[in-house]
């Protein structure tokens, strides 16, 4: 049956038309039922989190995690405060988000040691955001700061429930170093305007600051610099003495004592003011407003992914010292409700902190439950000493919050990514630069865009390269300094092939292709290949192709389960051919063997790559013209194949004469030619005519040359030689002619 009948009788296979649509829908309602299960499930799982921890949960860590929750609860308290100071918001906000985020997080994560809280670049977007809303102070602000962690937090839910935790993966170090950097330079500039108690407000933009902090320096109020600068030196000082001192809580606590018996509060020094008692309270959101909302997106999407980019990766850098399996899918979840727990709590955005994260760590915490425990007793904090909260001096904060800001730029780590390669330096450089100079949501996007970019040029550039074996041909290694095999090219590929992949790899292989134009046959080595899409399928088929075209073929080794189970679905198995995909261990016997053509390596072929090629027999003296030849080799004339068939097909067609061995000749040869192997030629050289026009034509052109040579040196003018050998005829498509066996 020809393939139009074929196409014709397609239809009669199929089913009726009235029936597909009614199959179609039931599918797709099967496939949306199954989808709605496993989401149910997944979400189940997600929700039921808690269980599985107290099920679990060992009394003998009950101690440990009491311990390390009270420590972490005296870094907590000054921190929390310090943090809500950043994003413009009252100090009890940050301790609200400190007390519920902590503890959602903790119950509804993966990792037993993050800590989740306020942090300092949550709050620098938070500001950076809210200041586009609202005025700092005025209900709208406060509404809109916790409406923007309900954001957040339903963002990083969707991304949990969608199995995209592995998108972390994606995002490069560099950009947490870089916007840490530059968000530690704007927290330090914007908090000098508190640490002198000049007379200006927040500004969207470092180079708005800049100049109003220089235009206001006169009205610098001194006994605020005083305490400003006596909580920097005792920041300093406080560790020298002792590690274990919470320096931060000291500080706070001595400035307080400061102002209230020198009465500072009452000389215009500017204070906390007494913290509200109790729970919580539920938070005043706004309406639905969406221009409103629409104004909160934008860097809620950015601030979500930098929340989880820096709690993951906290998360990953302890757990490989403990040795704790994360799940970075169920800890979005619990990210993303912890933010919306702590929105409705009248709290803020909230994620893992740097700090306090190894604090607890170090404290000896066991499992989450000693976050739990840390809220436990900020919440005690503030219900027992919220009054006393009315005498601490907000210049001291500025003083801590200088401080904390010099330390998040991390200089060794900047040193490292600098030294390191060119795509993590300039993620760094750009992503801090642009914190700098742009709205810190897109300062984030530019990062995040920049690790992806660097990720795809990265897999879009597998490695792929010719290899040889070893000296004891025990294993294949690159040898750039070694000649190839004639007839044969060993590729590996060490990459995915995937749709951005193909064409640097197809691109690769045609190279080696132009480069040793006589390998008719490839071996694929495709162990490294763990994914393979249906672009990389039409592209090792495309691969395949090329070869064939030219008279060879492509054969594979190492063909990962993945990779032949998807080329058996899509057809690609078998076009390759099942007998192409070989043993690792037999591919170059059975090639030497049974495909390659030994004449060309016993007269044609000087080298000596494989270990069948070792004892195999030499006679290159017999392809070699005689002393009194003086023409050199690549002054033989050459005919293209193309040409050579147009003349055959002419008036006067030259005489082709084929010199290869009788086994080659047979295989396929061109229609018009005359067998005279080699050595029976240079024996006569008078067997051909002097009269008419000659080819020679062997496999590759090594042969025929020499014979061209001796006969145009014995006196034959016209003598030429086919261009590229049967191979070039063959890459051509030209008929050829096979002799069957008798």
């Amino acid at each position: 049956m020809t393939t139009s009948d074929q196409m014709l009788e397609e239809p009669a296979r199929t089913l009726p038309t009235t029936q597909r649509p009614e199959t179609s829908t039931r599918a797709a309602d099967n496939n949306t039922l199954r989808s709605l299960g496993e989401g149910l499930r997944a979400l189940l799982g997600f929700l039921l989190r808690p269980l599985e921890l107290f099920r679990t949960y060992n009394l003998g860590s009950l101690q440990p995690d009491i311990i390390a929750g009270l420590t972490v609860a005296v870094v907590t308290l000054p921190q929390a405060m310090a943090y809500a100071f950043v994003a413009e918001l009252p100090p009890e906000i940050g301790l609200y988000a400190a007390i519920v985020g902590s503890t959602v997080a903790a119950l509804w994560g993966s990792s037993y040691h993050i800590q989740t809280g306020p942090t300092n670049t949550t709050s620098l977007l938070v500001l950076s955001a809210l200041l586009a809303v609202a005025s700092p102070g005025t209900p709208e602000y406060l509404a809109a700061a916790a409406l923007m962690a309900i954001i957040v937090g339903v963002i990083q839910i969707a991304l949990g429930m969608a199995r995209l935790g592995v998108m972390v993966n994606f995002i490069s170090d560099a950009v947490i170093v870089g916007f840490t950097a530059g968000a530690g330079v704007l927290i330090g500039i914007n908090q000098i305007r508190n640490l002198l108690r000049l007379p200006m407000s927040s500004m969207p933009s470092i180079w708005q600051t800049i100049p109003s902090i220089a235009a206001n320096l006169p009205g610098t109020h001194l006994a605020s610099l005083a305490i400003g600068a006596g909580s920097i030196a005792s920041l300093i000082i406080i560790p020298k003495i002792s590690r274990k001192l919470p320096g931060p809580l000291l500080t706070m606590i001595g400035t307080a004592i400061v102002v209230a018996i020198f009465g500072l509060d009452a000389k215009g020094m500017r204070v906390i003011g007494e913290l509200p008692r109790g729970l919580p309270p539920l938070s005043t959101l706004p309406a639905l407003d969406p221009d409103f909302i629409r104004g909160l997106v934008t860097t809620s999407l950015a601030l979500s992914v930098i929340a989880l980019v820096q709690t993951m990766s906290i998360a990953r850098s302890i757990s490989a010292q403990t040795g704790q399996r994360l799940d970075s899918n169920q800890e979005f979840f619990g990210q993303g409700l912890a933010n919306i727990v702590s929105g409705l709590f009248s709290g803020y955005t909230v994620a893992a902190s740097f700090t306090v994260s190894a604090i607890k760590h170090r404290a000896g915490a066991r499992t989450g439950i000693a976050s739990v425990f840390a809220s436990i007793f900020v919440l005690l904090a503030l219900i027992l000493f919220a009054p006393w909260a009315a005498y601490v001096p907000l210049p001291a904060l500025a003083g801590v919050l200088i401080l904390t800001a010099y330390s998040l730029i991390d200089q060794q780590e900047i040193r490292r990514i600098w030294r390191s390669n060119h795509g993590d330096r300039t993620i760094m450089l750009v992503t801090g630069i642009a914190t700098l100079v742009l709205s810190l949501e897109y300062a984030v996007m530019l990062g995040v865009g920049l690790s992806i970019v660097t990720y795809l040029l990265h897999t879009s550039r597998p490695r792929v390269r010719v290899v040889l074996p070893s000296d004891d041909f025990r294993y294949f290694t690159p040898r750039p300094d070694r000649p190839s095999c004639t007839q044969l090219g060993v590729v590996e590929i060490l990459g995915d092939l995937y749709f951005g992949a193909v064409s640097h790899i197809e691109e690769m292989i045609q190279e080696n292709q132009k480069a040793n134009p006589s390998q008719r046959y490839l071996l694929l080595r495709m162990y490294s290949v763990e994914n393979c899409d249906i672009s990389g399928i039409h592209a090792l088929e495309s691969i395949v192709r090329s070869y064939r075209d030219r008279g060879g073929d492509v054969y594979f080794v190492h063909v990962q389960r993945q990779v032949r189970e998807l080329m058996q679905s899509t057809g690609s198995y078998d076009y390759v051919g099942e007998d192409h995909f070989l043993d690792p261990d037999d591919a170059i016997p059975y090639l030497f063997h049974r495909i390659l053509n030994p004449a060309i390596c016993i007269y044609e072929c000087p080298k000596r790559v494989f270990r069948y090629c070792q004892n195999l027999p030499k006679r290159l003296d017999l392809a070699c013209p005689p002393p009194d030849t003086d023409l050199p080799l690549d002054e033989v004339p050459t005919l293209a194949p193309r040409r050579l068939w147009e003349a055959l097909h002419g008036e006067d067609p030259p005489h082709v004469i084929d010199v290869r061995e009788p086994r080659e000749y047979r295989q396929a040869h061109i229609p018009e030619a005359e067998h005279l192997p080699y050595l029976d030629l240079i024996k006569d050289l008078d067997q051909v005519s002097r009269d008419v026009p000659v080819v020679l034509v062997c496999e590759g052109g090594r042969r025929s040359t020499h014979a061209a040579a001796m006969l145009i040196a014995r006196g034959t003018a016209n003598v030429k030689v086919l261009d590229g050998g049967m191979t070039g005829w063959v890459s051509q498509r030209l008929l050829t002619a096979v002799e069957l066996k008798r």
